[in-house]
């Protein structure tokens, strides 16, 4: 699959129409400070168009993003950010819950992103099992991946691959650009 166009759709907290849209899904979730905003702009090759920020834990709404007028990608908001209060952590677990779990959204697939030297968190595990409880098709996406030392990078993807299974797992990094062809193949394998 190639990018051609990217426009940001719309931002919501709830119930909206955008959920009963029939175009596919592709759904980006994980914990704050792990670089979604990064992954998609690296995947649309665009420096801001999914905004990133200095303090983590910033996104508060699920972002819709037209890609190629075809199916939406989705920048879901991060968890897990201790900076947050626990309120609002909590609202923003059961806002991305619901959108994944309940919402009748057209999800085609999900990337859990994880970050690649720390491994996946309690709440990245949380997810997963998540996903694989309610058969909802996930892939697992190790970001930061350029921040190993290419000496021990085979050893540290052949653990997080043994840690996830049996998701698939593809090593990321938005930085160097590293893993793109493969995310987007298997985002055309779904959509098509």
């Amino acid at each position: 699959m190639k990018i051609h166009s990217v426009e940001f759709a719309r931002g919501i907290r709830g119930t909206d129409p955008i959920l009963e849209d029939t175009k596919k899904q592709i759904a980006f979730v994980g914990r704050s400070n792990v670089g979604k905003s990064s992954v998609l702009n690296a995947l649309f090759n665009r420096k801001d168009m999914a905004r990133s920020s200095a303090t983590p834990g910033k996104t508060q709404e699920i972002n819709f993003f037209l890609v190629n007028d075809h199916c939406y990608f989705v920048d879901l908001p991060g968890y897990g950010y201790a900076r947050v209060a626990d309120k609002d952590k909590e609202k923003l677990v059961k806002l991305v819950l619901w959108y994944l779990m309940e919402s009748d959204a057209p999800i085609a697939m999900v990337f859990v992103l994880v970050d690649a030297v720390v491994g996946p968190t309690d709440r990245d595990r949380e997810m997963i099992g998540a996903l694989t409880d309610n058969n909802i098709p996930f892939v697992v996406l190790g970001n930061k991946i350029d921040k190993i030392k290419s000496s021990v990078r085979q050893k540290r993807i052949k653990e997080l691959v043994l840690e996830v299974a049996p998701a698939t797992f593809v090593p990321f990094s938005a930085e160097k650009k590293e893993g793109i062809p493969e995310v987007l193949t298997l985002v055309e394998n779904v959509i098509s």
